[in-house]
């Protein structure tokens, strides 16, 4: 049983060393921080169910997750080589759209919630 507990501490160390990356070498982070406290501060303030708060939370957290993923794949290319090519070119964009559909996803949300509260 302890060595699965340190196994789950370890995973957690980690994951945090990861995030912690990301946060301190991608700007594009910084941004998506800042939008989901703005979305955040709406989402308690406006009165919402609990369900829709959740939804616009939940969905800030995995346009997050998604900026890890995009820079992880763009490291691992990196990582390979430098030079331009093709294929890593559309690797790098898949993980940039990956990010950029997570933002949408939270936008419809916002939509559904916003007009479902001016009805």
């Amino acid at each position: 049983m302890w060595k699965q507990l340190e196994r789950v501490r370890l995973r957690a160390v980690w994951s945090w060393e990861g995030f912690i990356h990301v946060v301190q070498t991608e700007g594009s982070l910084h941004q998506w921080l800042w939008a989901n406290l703005l979305s955040a501060f709406f989402a308690f303030i406006l009165p919402l169910s609990a369900g829709e708060r959740g939804m616009i939370l939940m969905g800030g957290i995995i346009v997050l997750a998604a900026e890890c993923m995009n820079t992880a794949i763009e490291r691992v290319v990196d990582d390979v080589s430098e030079e331009r090519r093709p294929r890593a070119k559309q690797a790098k964009d898949a993980g940039s759209a990956c990010v950029a559909v997570s933002a949408v996803a939270v936008g419809v949300a916002w939509v559904c919630v916003l007009v479902g509260l001016a009805v």
